[in-house]
């Protein structure tokens, strides 16, 4: 569901996949092989909202921000299910734990790592490669590599889904049993646990 307001149409590029039952609205940019999931809503109706190349906002995620505001969420950044970016801006390669709240003013920095269920006050400024939980967030350590080369690699699964999504997702009556010859799945997570062991 994409919309304009007061004139502003948004702009999606053309390898990036915004969901059918997610909802873009207004003054939003998004960039190159993002992933939008379904329940998301960007709202730029207040403010603009840019998502630079290879972002993904999942599942139920609210990003939205103050009237008269600009925030970016930079190459790579990584929007958990169910989180709410609130007028913040992200890093590159960010990675924003499930169900976080990350509220206006605060800066994320690059490859930062922001545990599930945590909050960000407004106006708090994280510098790059901090692993930042709680309530309030705070830092506990610095990022290491082998962290980094997971987080990364999880974003790229999520950077293949827009064209995984435009060549085989399709709207389907549910089978009414399990087919002898049902697909096997791929095993993406063994490919994750394999990196993070390495």
């Amino acid at each position: 569901m994409i919309y304009s307001f007061k004139g502003h149409i948004p702009v999606v590029h053309k390898s990036s996949f915004v969901h059918p039952l997610a909802a873009v609205t207004g003054n939003v940019i998004i960039g190159e092989n993002c992933y939008i999931g379904p329940g998301a809503a960007i709202r730029g109706d207040w403010g603009e909202i840019i998502l630079e190349d290879g972002v993904n906002v999942q599942e139920n995620c609210t990003v939205h921000m103050f009237p008269g505001k600009s925030i970016t969420l930079k190459e790579s950044a990584h929007v958990g299910h169910g989180a709410v970016i609130h007028g913040a801006n992200l890093g590159k390669n960010c990675l924003i734990g499930m169900n976080s709240v990350v509220m206006d003013g605060a800066e994320i920095g690059d490859e930062c790592i922001v545990g599930a269920m945590s909050f960000v006050k407004a106006e708090t400024l994280f510098k790059s490669r901090q692993l930042i939980v709680g309530n309030p967030a705070k830092t506990i350590k610095e990022v290491s590599d082998e962290m980094i080369a997971w987080k990364t690699a999880g974003t790229k699964l999520y950077q293949q889904l827009p064209m995984d999504c435009y060549e085989t997702l399709k709207e389907v009556e549910p089978l009414r049993e399990i087919p002898k010859n049902r697909p096997i799945q791929e095993d993406f997570y063994k490919t994750l646990q394999e990196i993070k062991r390495s």
